[in-house]
């Protein structure tokens, strides 16, 4: 076993023969993936006429689940299945286990947080993006937190 490029956790090291994505086709997929989950939360928080103070829940607690969800069944959301990628789990698995896909999305709870959580996620979404850019892997700070994932193209 070696440790992960920032030391967060151990992993079994990049994968022979697979081509890690980089952070713009990653970001473009985090994009379309927000919109669905979006327009999916906003109409089950009219259908259901959730309180007011409930607002917050189809944003950051409904994109959770919708992130953890669709990467522990298939190993990729939407977005990401529309560019080209997947998901690997820890130690090459061929899909994240929901220990695994709990860690990595867990930053998006982050805005969970009265006042401070928007720009605690900010900060949190940043140090991905520049961590998935400085790794030759292209595994960001929250891979190496979920024990070595990694997206890949297929």
């Amino acid at each position: 076993m070696t440790t992960g490029e920032y030391g967060y956790a151990p992993f079994a090291g990049p994968i022979v023969g697979v081509t890690p994505a980089g952070i713009g086709v990653r970001a473009a997929a985090r994009f379309i993936d927000w919109i669905v989950a979006g327009i999916v939360g906003g109409i089950l928080f009219w259908i259901f006429d959730l309180p007011g103070w409930a607002s917050i829940l189809p944003g950051a607690g409904f994109a959770f689940l919708y992130f953890v969800c669709f990467e522990v069944l298939t190993g990729a959301t939407p977005g990401k299945k529309l560019l080209g990628l997947h998901v690997n789990g820890s130690g090459g698995a061929p899909k994240p286990s929901l220990a695994d896909s709990a860690k990595r999305n867990a930053y998006m709870l982050l805005n969970l947080i009265p006042w401070v959580g928007g720009l605690l996620w900010f900060c949190a979404a940043v140090a991905i993006a520049v961590t998935v850019s400085a790794s030759s892997t292209k595994q960001g700070w929250h891979d190496d937190f979920a024990d070595g994932t990694q997206v890949v193209k297929l």
